[in-house]
This record gives C-alpha cells, structure tokens and sequence, in this order.
C-alpha cells in the first residue's frame, strides 16, 4: 500500500483538481482529505456520508459567576487575554488550565469543546474520509492525525493499493501531521514568484520528514520564465519535476459541473494529467 498526498506551498494552485483526477484515474484506493479547515474535495467526488464523528478539541475554561469572589487572579495570570470582565472567550481561550490552578474559589472549571466532525463516505470513485474543523476551532493537526489513521485502517482492511490523500495548502501543523510516514509527496507549484517560494518551504518541510517529493508545475504556461526557474531550482536540490500542465479553461468547466476534469474532458489539462499519474503510478518509492 503506497500513501501519495498531493500538497501545495500556497493555497489555490490546483491541489484538489489533481486529486480528484487522480481518484478517477486509479483504482483499489482510499480517499483522504487533510484540508480540514477548508476541505473542498467534497465538491468534486459527492461523497455520500456514511459515518459521522464528533471531534473534541482542548477543554476550554468557565468561570461559575456565582461562586467567583471578582478576586482578579485569573485575569492576572492569563497569558491570552482571555478573560474579560471575568468571563472567557472561546476564541482566545488556549485551554492551558492556569485560572484553574490560581482560582482560591475553585470556580473555573474546564468543559468540552465540540471542535467539529470527521466522516466516513462512499463516493463513485472509493470510500473517503473527510473532516470539517468548526470556525475559529484549532488543534487541525490533531484533526489531521484522525482522519489519516481511520483511512489507513480501511485501506489495510481493503487490501487497497493506495491512498490518496489531498492536503492542506502552506507549511503549518495540518501539513506537519500529513507527512510523517507517506510513501511520496507531489507538491503542486504555479509559475508565480509567492508559488516558487513557497515551493521552495514545502520542499524543505518534506526533507525534514524523509519524505521523497516529485513536483509538478500547473499552469506552467501562463509564465514560462519562472517555470523555468522551478524546474531549475528542482534540478539543483534533486527533485523531478514530473508534469507541466498548461492552463486550460476545461479545469475550470469540470469544477462548476463537479467532476473530476479527466472524467468530462479530453483537453490539454486532462491529457496531462493522466500521464501524471500514469508517471506516479510507476514511480519506484523508496
């Protein structure tokens, strides 16, 4: 079984249009969404929701007004400014317990924090695993580690080939928690200089975890001069850059009709991502 996550130093160069293409390009996998706080591959693969999970994030504090003297204790010692007039902001609150510790009244307590739901799906394409990280909700990379697990454990059951994981755009704790033991990462970059440096941080979070990554270049046409610097900078750190798909007004077609683009379309785009995976599918991993 080979774990592929398609990931994106920045957010909105075609991540999720590749992995849907990808679902209905291969066959024996698990599908996996670890963009938790704006999850979108829903919107392409219509997953029918089998499951639903509570997610519950870190306790968050309350104050029981009734039995709190106005002493001022926890407002002095709170790091987060979270307390005002002596009631707590969910939002602010980090859950640290310290008002708990320093209250003399013993009149902060700490509650459940629904910080939102995972789900188990079926879709056209495979089973699915998705998660939705309710507004201004945190611990997404503790998310992240729940949904992996619960794919890895159909796809072991299944005896699939794969699973293909869409993650989450930057470099911060959802991306963090959806490398560590992956067989390769494909980073999907765009010819822009915000896509090339942060191409350039991606690359060097999949070092840290060991993880072999292969890139490819979506819309490589629209600035050919810093696709030729992609590639360049690839060539100097030993990365392949294994597709180069132009801009194509289908992509944008099969997104406003919810498909996967090489399922409706036999354009530029779709040819070449088809040889994309047809070069992952075959790509010897370590």
């Amino acid at each position: 079984m080979q774990e592929i996550v398609v990931l994106s130093g920045k957010g909105g160069t075609g991540k999720t249009v590749v992995t849907a293409s990808f679902a209905a390009l291969s066959r024996s996998k698990v599908l996996c969404d670890c963009d938790v706080d704006a999850a979108d591959l829903h919107l392409l693969l219509r997953p029918t929701v089998l499951e639903t999970h509570e997610f519950w994030g870190r306790p968050l504090a309350d104050i029981d007004l009734e039995a709190c003297n106005r002493c001022g204790l926890c407002l002095e010692f709170c790091r987060f400014d979270a307390i005002q007039d002596f009631r707590v902001d969910p939002f602010a609150c980090e859950g640290c317990t310290l008002c708990r510790e320093v209250c003399p009244q013993e009149a902060v307590s700490m509650r459940e924090n629904l910080a939102g739901h995972w789900y188990v799906s079926d879709t056209r394409y495979g089973p699915m695993v998705h998660a939705r990280l309710g507004p201004g909700k945190e611990n997404s990379g503790e998310l992240v580690a729940v949904v992996r697990g619960r794919a890895r454990r159909m796809a072991q059951e299944q005896g699939a080939e794969y699973i293909l994981t869409d993650g989450p755009p930057g470099i911060g704790c959802p991306v963090i928690s959806s490398l560590p033991n992956v067989s390769l990462a494909l980073i999907v970059s765009e010819p822009s200089l915000s896509g090339i440096h942060d191409l350039e941080r991606v690359l060097g979070l999949c070092r840290h975890f060991g993880v072999s990554p292969l890139v490819c270049i979506n819309k490589y046409d629209l600035s050919e001069e810093n696709s030729r610097c992609i590639e360049d900078h690839c060539g100097d750190v030993g990365v392949e850059v294994v597709g180069r798909i132009p801009f194509d007004p289908d992509v944008n077609e099969a997104v406003v009709q919810g498909r996967p683009v090489v399922e409706v379309f036999g354009g530029a785009a779709s040819r070449e991502i088809r040889a994309l995976w047809e070069a992952i599918a075959t790509c010897p991993v370590p």
